[in-house]
């Protein structure tokens, strides 16, 4: 793909680095000369020392071209502007990140894909890698729902037990549903089904309608998640 990426930043830096790992034809617009010089000696990419809210920096870039353009700078007053420019030569995938909450409908309403401030991603996943430490990873729906994975205890109630079972037993509700199951020896991950049993020390993809509250890590035998609120 042909990626352009404004901001050279906290964000805009190892998107960077991932995009050119992947082999993307990748073009970086950075205003501070001093980050897009970081920037060009660390990465085998095009990096232009430029304001991307103009059309003549874009059309450097080769806009006309590019499969997207991801906005990453620290402002989103920059970020719209750039957002708005980039539809003026359709390119195909326009992404931005958003600081201010507020400033989401803005972008929604222009039609550009965002990603809410990931300051505050950040500071959320920390907090919860405290208050939920069974949970491996996790990734909110909405404003309650959320997917995570766990691994189930020996001490756990569904351990040995078929996942109709544990419906059948009221431990599984309908709100929580097991999406994939990684186990030890196994090549590839287990796609569930209802003749399925949960072995102490499987990994499990869940998602929960009500998130990832002790009342559904309990479940998985990880009693002690009640202790941080």
């Amino acid at each position: 793909m042909y990626i352009i990426i404004v901001g050279a930043g906290d964000i805009g830096t190892p998107l960077i680095n991932i995009a050119t790992r992947s082999g993307n034809e990748v073009v970086v617009i950075e205003r501070n000369e001093e980050r897009a010089n970081r920037a060009a000696d660390q990465f085998d990419c095009l990096v232009l020392n430029a304001d991307a809210t103009t059309s003549a920096t874009l059309e450097d870039a080769g806009a006309d071209r590019a499969d997207a353009i991801i906005s990453t700078t620290d402002r989103d007053a920059t970020n719209i502007m750039v957002c708005l420019l980039a539809q003026e030569y359709d390119i195909p995938a326009i992404l931005s990140v958003v600081h201010t909450p507020e400033h989401m409908n803005l972008f929604e309403q222009i039609g550009v894909n965002t990603m809410e401030n990931p300051q505050e991603l950040i500071a959320e996943y920390l907090y919860r890698a405290v208050a939920r430490p069974a949970i491996v990873d996790y990734m909110r729906i909405g404003e309650e729902a959320e997917v995570f994975e766990i691994t189930v205890t020996e001490s756990a109630s569904i351990a040995g037990k078929t996942l109709q079972e544990t419906a059948e037993e009221g431990l599984l509700s309908q709100d929580v549903l097991v999406v994939a199951i990684e186990r030890d020896g196994a090549s590839e991950p287990i796609t569930p089904r209802g003749t399925t049993t949960i072995h102490p020390g499987d990994l499990l993809t869940v998602y929960s309608a009500v998130g990832a509250e002790p009342e559904i890590t309990d479940i998985f035998g990880h009693y002690e998640d009640r202790t941080v609120e």
